[in-house]
């Protein structure tokens, strides 16, 4: 039997989207498969694909005609192509159409916004691509849900878990909560990019409201983006209790440490917060949204996106409830294990190239 060749092609690369590349191009290549994964090169410095056994081909963020060719040189003698979000898959479509009949597998991590103008342009797009690939696999069951009313031939559910920390952690480490500030008052965690839509400043609100509590807590937002500017000055004018602490390598580190984990987004499929927080046994208060709901179950919070009072009540009743807060704990640990492990995630994909080449 002929050795299985993949090409893996990642665009943007949201962190889960990047930390699945990954997860998956070492699971397959330790299977006996070739994976050539395509992406901007700050991608394989951030998730070292060439580590985990890979051959790494640069690509730019945005793809022109000349881009898009080099795609298609790539993928001669592939026996599939898997994208990751919907640049890549617009990408990949291209570059396979016209030739030989390679299948085209499409992950949808997370969902395209539709605002403005680019709202047709994003239907239209991933109309195409939902139509080209062979199997649309959906993150969430509101993807799939839209991918098959964009016209997929096939849609599946895959849910993605992405590795847990390797890390070893200490829940309430006294070393991350003095780096923090945070030895005498309560310590909550957002992580995420600085972008629209991650909801911080309903975040803020939210701060806002539950100043007057003695100790006041302290938000710790790890992430880095084109709102930080914005949020500083509100931080500062408002004299409000949050630090923003950019990007972090030791996140799993200094969640750990946290009271509680927020997670305020306006949508989210398989939050990479809410897995990791639900591991550890941190509580989570989240926005009901998306596949949050269907991810955390009962061992989460949930409030509706917006309701930054609903969101500060939450985090206020789980800091005087230490009760509650044990109890969301050992349920989110017990939740985490109905997750597909690693292993099970790449061994369903797996089974889907072997479904369409017939290895």
């Amino acid at each position: 039997m002929t050795q299985l060749r993949t090409v893996q092609v990642l665009g943007d690369g949201s962190a889960g989207g990047g930390a699945h590349v990954r997860s998956l191009a070492a699971g397959l290549v330790a299977r006996g498969v070739r994976v050539t994964v395509c992406a901007p090169p700050e991608l394989d410095h951030a998730y070292d694909f060439m580590g985990a056994g890979a051959h790494f081909v640069p690509a730019p963020r945005r793809g022109g005609p000349a881009t898009v060719g080099a795609l298609r040189n790539l993928c001669i003698g592939a026996d599939v192509v898997h994208a990751h979000g919907l640049d890549a898959s617009v990408r990949a479509a291209l570059a396979l159409s016209g030739g030989p009949r390679t299948p085209l597998v499409t992950t949808w991590h997370t969902l395209s916004r539709l605002v403005g103008a680019r709202a047709g342009v994003v239907r239209l797009l991933e109309r195409r691509t939902a139509r080209a690939a062979s199997v649309v696999l959906g993150t969430s069951s509101e993807l799939v849900d839209r991918a098959r009313r964009r016209g997929a031939r096939d849609a599946r559910l895959a849910p993605v878990t992405v590795p847990a920390s390797r890390a070893p952690v200490c829940l309430h480490d006294g070393k991350a909560r003095a780096e923090l500030g945070a030895v005498d008052r309560p310590l909550l965690m957002a992580v995420g990019a600085l972008e629209p839509g991650r909801g911080y400043g309903m975040l803020l609100d939210a701060a806002r409201v539950w100043r007057d509590l003695d100790p006041q807590p302290l938000l710790v937002i790890a992430g880095e983006g084109p709102e930080r500017a914005a949020l500083q000055r509100r931080i500062q004018a408002e004299r409000l209790a949050v630090r923003l602490i950019g990007r972090r390598e030791d996140v799993a580190e200094l969640l750990a440490a946290a009271d509680v984990a927020v997670l305020p987004s306006r949508w989210e499929a398989r939050s990479l917060l809410a897995q990791e927080a639900l591991r550890l046994g941190v509580p989570l208060v989240a926005t009901a949204v998306g596949g949050v709901p269907e991810l955390v179950g009962d061992a989460a919070e949930l409030v509706a996106y917006g309701d930054a009072e609903g969101l500060a009540g939450a985090v206020r009743g789980l800091l005087d409830d230490v009760d509650r807060r044990m109890d969301l704990a050992a349920a989110g640990r017990v939740q985490a294990g109905t997750w597909p492990t690693e292993d099970e995630t790449i061994a369903h994909v797996l089974t889907i190239y072997d479904e369409l080449t017939g290895h």
